[in-house]
């Protein structure tokens, strides 16, 4: 069943991205860019519209990081000792979760390799190359690809069943997603239709509640294992875009079934994931789940 009568239109309109992201320099505020009435962000190319949604979520995210800071002040008073974490080659900046469960947990980030207790391959990039580490504890380091195509194809050993359909061969509406990570561009698309580069095509999931709205089970890993889910909830017509209409936090055991847990555990380990985030939609027909890789370090929003 189609989730909506959509046309086959533009990726949502407060994201873009460019063939070529641009890399970013030291410092976290320069991840940012003010680019044509959009901020731009260097490391992914994305492009977002400031609009009332943007702004509430950057005021939210002020809020979460103020109280991640008075968290972190009142551990280290305790005089505890604190462990210390390498990320390479990326720092992660303050609006990723593992930033914040370190802080909240009242771990370090080292400034040299050598004085980490761990560990851990932090690149938001699709694809890419885990740097040599002497640390004993290594975390995220075989987790090198996250592109659509390698999560489908990991997926469909794993879990018996296919993400992705050929266009040319289906007649119906399909979801047509970049490969590119965290660009958020998916539409839907009328098939039989030419595949286009860079792109790969998945079956429309019908997520829908009673009241019309979809669900999208984002549920962060830690050590391969599933330790929460957030359910998102979002309009039919914003189910690509970064906004929510409300989430609610769930445990794991109320969403997945043990077989389904079990599945989840044997794909991180297969994706080489330790630490990081899948998306996962529940199609309300046949009852099955269906999965993509977010980001390895998993976004707070």
């Amino acid at each position: 069943m189609s989730l909506a009568q959509t046309e086959l239109k533009d990726p949502a309109p407060e994201l873009t991205a460019p063939d070529s992201p641009i890399l970013r320099p030291d410092g976290w505020l320069s991840d940012f860019e003010w680019r044509d009435g959009r901020i731009l962000i260097r490391k992914t190319g994305i492009r977002i519209r400031l609009d009332p949604h943007v702004l509430h979520e950057i005021f939210n995210w002020a809020l979460y990081l103020a109280l991640l800071h008075i968290v972190a002040f009142a551990t280290h008073l305790t005089g505890r000792p604190r462990p210390r974490l390498w990320f390479a080659p990326d720092r992660p900046r303050p609006w990723y979760l593992v930033r914040g469960a370190a802080m909240w947990s009242g771990i370090d980030l080292a400034k040299r390799a050598q004085d980490a207790d761990a560990a851990i391959y932090f690149d938001d990039s699709t694809t890419g190359d885990a740097p040599p580490s002497l640390v004993a504890k290594r975390f995220n380091h075989g987790c090198t690809d996250i592109s659509k195509s390698h999560v489908a194809r990991v997926f469909e050993e794993i879990f018996g069943y296919p993400l992705t359909v050929d266009p040319m061969l289906i007649a119906s509406e399909i979801v047509e997603k970049p490969e590119k990570n965290g660009v958020h561009g998916g539409r839907i698309v009328m098939a039989p239709c030419p595949p286009r580069c860079g792109f790969v095509y998945q079956r429309l999931i019908d997520t829908r509640d009673p009241d019309g709205c979809c669900h999208y089970l984002r549920t962060p890993c830690a050590g391969g294992e599933a330790v929460l889910v957030w359910v998102k909830i979002k309009t039919p017509e914003g189910r690509f875009s970064i906004h929510n209409r409300r989430a609610a936090l769930a445990e794991v055991a109320d969403i997945y079934t043990p077989q389904e847990q079990t599945l989840i555990r044997q794909f991180t380990a297969r994706m080489g994931l330790d630490w990081g985030g899948l998306d996962i939609l529940r199609d309300r027909g046949d009852g099955r789940i269906t999965s993509s890789m977010s980001t390895r370090p998993t976004s707070a929003r």
